[in-house]
């Protein structure tokens, strides 16, 4: 009779565990556009790496009131379940890139942070929206704190 409550509660939490195990996709690719100051669109990347984590590369320009850029992220997501096909998501990582302001050219590199939410469509579309402190560094320009605010829309494959 033990053995028997032992392998019911095994299997209750094994159905449980599965029921709420967050399934993300092992590629998307698509766009991400969006900024604080302007205007920037970037072709986004995710690469699934475990259960609820992900790699995310973003390749894009930033056009604002002072400075364009050019610039490649690289992010390492951690992905949680909010409710059904909703899902928030956490991460952290840098980047490179090259700007262009008034009476002054440069590259630049910077660090970032990403939080954001996400709805995992039945069929394979993605859309998030998410917030990306980005603190960049250059000896040329100031180095400054950006909020880039955006809007991702991603096919999964």
């Amino acid at each position: 009779m033990k053995n028997i409550k032992i392998l019911l509660l095994g299997t209750i939490l094994l159905i449980t565990a599965s029921l709420t195990a967050q399934s993300i996709s092992k590629n998307a690719l698509g766009l991400r556009l969006g900024d604080n100051d302007g205007f920037g669109g970037e072709i986004s990347y995710q690469y699934y790496l475990f259960k609820n984590n992900r790699l995310e590369f973003d390749l894009g320009i930033r056009n604002s009131n002072n400075v364009d850029a050019f610039k490649l992220v690289g992010l390492y997501q951690w992905v949680r379940p909010i409710d059904g096909n909703f899902n928030w998501y956490v991460g952290a990582g840098g980047g490179i890139g090259s700007f262009n302001a008034p009476n002054n050219d440069g590259i630049f590199a910077l660090i970032a942070g990403d939080l954001g939410i996400e709805y995992n469509f039945d069929i394979p579309l993605l859309i998030s929206l998410d917030i990306r402190p980005e603190l960049g560094f250059n000896d040329r320009y100031s180095d400054d704190l950006d909020l880039d605010i955006a809007l991702g829309l991603r096919y999964q494959f």
